[in-house]
């Protein structure tokens, strides 16, 4: 099976419009909140810790890095793990800021690298950072990937292994079925990865796959 094969068969299956198809803040530092306060919990326990960051005033760069871990502690404590995340999210943000100056900087000159060299920032953590707050070229292999990926009985020994193999696609194959031009390298990985999620939140129910879930899959040449 091809990395291109699958991501045709979500984009086939797709149930919205591709402009729907978005992470929530895409562009903006709340991307580099979100992906450290996602990390073991659900989205709507994240966007309760955004809005508590938001509402004292603190969801910026320079406002978590004034915070104490206490405080911050507090304001994120919807997401759990929360002193966890706190220290997490305090040391990325004064590395950026010791680093880069400010996020904008950030945004234009931070490499893999470097991210993933901080304290606390996994290799998933850090390709949606560099993805979704950055815009640059990196696939994020998360959970529901390598669901689908053991469906088909393939494992991977290692995250980047994963990612290599998701992110080798066919453009060019891909451009014949995309209508928007708008697409680039870096927005198909954020679509591939955004196909993925839809079609496991709908299909899966742990690790069972619904007969709707079979069917889409069945025709890839495993």
């Amino acid at each position: 099976m091809r990395s291109t094969d699958l991501f045709l068969a979500l984009l086939n299956h797709k149930k919205r419009n591709l402009d729907e198809l978005k992470w929530p803040g895409e562009g903006t530092f709340e991307v580099v909140l979100g992906a450290i306060l996602v990390q073991n919990t659900n989205w709507k326990n994240v966007e309760k810790a955004l809005n508590n960051l938001k509402n004292a005033g603190k969801d910026s760069l320079d406002g978590i890095c004034a915070l104490e871990n206490s405080e911050l502690a507090t304001l994120i404590k919807p997401s759990g793990f929360y002193n966890t995340k706190a220290k997490r999210l305090k040391m990325l943000c004064l590395a950026i800021k010791n680093e880069f100056g400010d996020f904008e900087n950030f945004k234009e000159n931070a490499s893999r690298e470097w991210l993933i060299s901080v304290k606390g920032v996994g290799a998933e953590t850090c390709d949606a950072i560099l993805a979704y707050a950055c815009g640059k070229p990196y696939m994020v292999v998360d959970a529901y990937a390598l669901r689908i990926m053991a469906y088909f009985d393939y494992t991977f020994e290692c995250y980047d292994e994963a990612a290599e193999w998701f992110s080798s696609l066919d453009y060019d194959e891909i451009y014949k079925f995309l209508d928007s031009e708008e697409f680039d390298e870096v927005e198909i990985l954020k679509l591939y990865h955004t196909l993925i999620l839809e079609f496991c939140k709908e299909n899966f129910k742990g690790k069972i796959l619904s007969q709707n879930g079979q069917k889409i899959l069945s025709n890839i040449k495993n």
